[in-house]
């Protein structure tokens, strides 16, 4: 099977298993979804949706936090790990937003990954959650994982991946497949023990570095 006629496959099958997919992180604005995606870097879901309640009340607006002390901030979110660059990246993107961009989150990938510490994974979720525009698909730890046991790729850096992946799936779901592949890679195609047995995708799977 062909690249694309497996990625055509791969869509469908994921789909139907995530129907409504969506981030695991809490958030209600723009700027929330930027912080909470810049605090998941290398930290649970679970643990930035505890941190993040505790943030917004104390800094309620991109202005709050481009005014806070950058000492304030990486107390409040020590517990997510790599606290200092966090934080400091926070208050920048917080900064540059009101100066640059009128206090408002923009909308393009161009100018999103001028903010302090979004690369183009941060600004693809943005983009595609906030904004439901897809310039690029977001590759994590799972995207990765999973594209290359799926045989979607052969590269091992972020965005030679993204580069393998966007000519497979058409525009529109490139949001979607980082989702499905994200919520996959948890459930059933986990690092050391991927349960093949049980594999939605296991027919047309290469299990390329499975042993």
């Amino acid at each position: 099977m062909k690249k694309k006629e497996r990625a055509k496959v791969i869509y469908a099958r994921l789909s139907q298993r995530y129907p409504r997919p969506e981030p695991a992180l809490t958030w209600s604005t723009p700027w929330e979804l930027l912080v909470a995606t810049a605090l998941s870097a290398q930290c649970t879901d679970e643990r930035v949706n505890k941190v993040t309640p505790v943030f917004f009340s104390q800094w309620p607006t991109i202005k709050d936090a481009a005014e806070a002390d950058v000492t304030d901030i990486e107390n409040v979110v020590h517990s997510t790990g790599f606290f200092r660059n966090k934080a400091k990246n926070i208050k920048a993107a917080a900064q540059r937003i009101m100066t640059e961009y009128d206090g408002e989150v923009p909308q393009t990938m161009a100018e999103l990954i001028t903010l302090g510490g979004v690369a183009r994974k941060t600004a693809s979720i943005v983009l595609s959650n906030a904004f439901g525009v897809n310039e690029g698909i977001a590759v994590d730890t799972h995207v990765k994982r999973l594209a290359f046991r799926l045989g979607l790729t052969t590269k091992t850096a972020p965005i030679p991946i993204e580069k393998d992946l966007m000519p497979l799936f058409p525009q529109e779901q490139w949001g979607d497949i980082n989702h499905y592949l994200v919520f996959f890679g948890r459930e059933i195609c986990p690092a050391r023990t991927p349960k093949c047995d049980i594999c939605e995708l296991n027919d047309i799977c290469p299990k390329k570095g499975v042993k």
